[in-house]
């Protein structure tokens, strides 16, 4: 019976896929997450989200025909990529750089079936900060929640308090834009809701 295999060890993930139902497996992968020289922020995770979904295919049990779900999410700032904070100085500077301005969120999502069926796309949402002064940003790390989030914060927690607003998809900032996941889902024949077809 085919399964459906979520690679990542994200629990914002894991909780969303939850949320709507589904009955799935996790299976984490390592991979090396380094950008190569001069690519664009969209390739990255395009890429990242691909290497992902066939690491997965490793791991003794998962199978072939298995749907394998991988993602990447990072946030883009003046053609800068910004990634998980590696500790609360370097939260603390991201949140500097982010206060008062609008960023983009992308994240990388593949579907893969088998070693060499594999669907990938990009989902992109601008998220617009609030001005934030000193003592805001020594609050938010000293909470932790920066810490290990692309762009050191969480949009559906104590961040929620700074975002003045968003341009696009609200899931794909959590970590896994739901509707671009569907369309994916329902087009390699995956459909546990048996919702009709517009």
């Amino acid at each position: 019976m085919k399964r459906l295999i979520l690679a990542s060890g994200s629990p914002r993930r894991r909780q969303m896929l939850t949320d709507l139902g589904l009955t799935f497996e996790v299976r984490p992968v390592d991979i090396d997450e380094s950008p190569l020289p001069d690519e664009l922020p969209a390739d990255y995770v395009r890429r990242l989200a691909e290497e992902k979904s066939e690491a997965a295919l490793q791991d003794v049990a998962v199978h072939e025909g298995d749907w394998v779900l991988a993602a990447d999410t990072i946030v883009v700032l003046d053609d800068q990529l910004l990634g998980k904070p590696a500790d609360t100085a370097e939260a603390t500077d991201m949140l500097r750089r982010l206060s008062g301005r609008t960023h983009h969120v992308l994240t990388g999502v593949a579907l893969r079936t088998t070693k060499a069926g594999c669907q990938v796309a990009v989902e992109s949402t601008a998220v617009r900060f609030s001005a934030l002064d000193e003592a805001q940003i020594a609050w938010y790390v000293a909470s932790g929640e920066p810490m290990d989030k692309a762009g050191a914060y969480a949009i559906q927690g104590l961040c929620s308090l700074f975002i003045e607003g968003i341009d696009g998809n609200y899931s794909n900032v959590v970590g896994l834009p739901l509707p671009l996941t569907y369309r994916l889902l329902r087009q390699a024949g995956f459909d546990p809701w048996r919702l009709p077809r517009p």
